[in-house]
């Protein structure tokens, strides 16, 4: 869906575009439906998006089942009875059940609405955050749709920190993951190619 997203970025065959959505409520629930019919097999993919992609059929039936969500809204809730101390906290914990749709809208609907742009793209992908901790780099979407293969979706610009990025190197760095060596991308490489 991803793939898709990128190949047909604001236009009708996208899985999530603002454009073609009038509320944000619309557009994830269409992604929502278009997700479950690909994850059911119910629509035929494109084989260039699928390609090369593992294929973990028993995980991931496990994965979108209700005892999976049960065992984690039981781990979630395990960790609040130990160390809520107040009973305001416990206000976050619905927060937690729907941290996945909460960030697929905020990257997917603000992120092509608001924010500044660092390239021009056939899109209207945005970075959203100049600082981004809560989106844990997501939020540079626009870097992301213009160099969509590279890890690192910060790093254009000196404020643009991409934190999973970090773990992806610490993880590189510990033999854990290999990390694909690519030419880093900067502003200024990518107007001297231009």
């Amino acid at each position: 869906m991803h793939r898709m997203h990128h190949a047909f970025a604001d236009t009708e065959d996208d899985p999530h575009s603002p454009k073609y959505d009038e509320t944000i409520w619309n557009m994830m629930w269409k992604t929502k439906t278009i997700y479950s019919d690909i994850a059911n097999r119910k629509i035929v993919i494109e084989k260039r998006f699928i390609e090369g992609v593992p294929q973990w059929e028993a995980f991931d039936k496990f994965a979108r089942s209700w005892p999976s969500r049960i065992f984690w809204a039981l781990c979630y809730t395990a960790i609040y009875v130990q160390f809520a101390t107040t009973w305001w906290l416990w206000l976050l914990l619905p927060i937690h059940f729907l941290m996945t749709p909460i960030h697929g809208a905020i990257i997917n609907w603000f992120a092509h609405k608001y924010g500044y742009r660092n390239f021009e793209v056939g899109d209207t992908s945005k970075n959203f955050l100049p600082v981004d901790f809560l989106m844990m780099g997501e939020s540079y979407h626009n870097n992301h749709h213009k160099n969509g293969g590279r890890a690192n979706f910060g790093g254009i610009r000196w404020h643009e920190i991409d934190p999973t990025y970090i773990v992806i190197r610490v993880l590189d760095k510990l033999n854990i993951i290999q990390l694909a060596k690519r030419k880093e991308v900067s502003i200024e490489n990518i107007q001297k190619a231009a």
